[in-house]
């Protein structure tokens, strides 16, 4: 059975309809179909949380959290292994401790990574890059 861990672009990218929000939704379709597994991050609640927070207001922050909490995901919290694993990674590569969690958590499940960071791309791990969202034009 297929594996996938979302990462927080992914999610925010399914609630934005920005471009590749049709992936993250047929990734979840089959997770509601038993043919994949859906993983998340701890730290990617916290991150869904807060940047809808900051840019809509608490309401919405709070509304996005229990609407993420609703999906067919299996939300991974902290292990000793995984911390490891995540100092590893934060050691070695230049990206942040929120994604140096997320790369851990989709390493430790076996998981291919699906997201639109390019801060990802130099891990070796599985993964699956969503489109960017189109620059605006001024």
């Amino acid at each position: 059975m297929k594996r996938f861990l979302l990462d927080t672009s992914a999610l925010l990218t399914l609630r934005d309809g920005e471009p590749g929000a049709d992936r993250v939704a047929e990734v979840l379709d089959l997770a509601t179909k038993g043919k994949a597994s859906c993983f998340g991050c701890f730290i990617t609640l916290m991150e869904v949380l807060y940047r809808v927070w900051r840019d809509e207001g608490q309401i919405a922050g709070r509304l996005a959290y229990q609407q993420c909490q609703a999906l067919p995901i299996e939300w991974l919290t902290q292990t000793d292994t995984m911390l490891i694993k995540a100092a590893e990674i934060k050691a070695t590569h230049s990206l942040s401790i929120a994604d140096a969690w997320i790369a851990a958590c989709a390493s430790e499940q076996s998981a291919t990574l699906l997201h639109k960071d390019p801060e990802f791309k130099p891990l070796p791990l599985a993964q699956e890059v969503l489109p960017l969202k189109p620059a605006k034009l001024s």
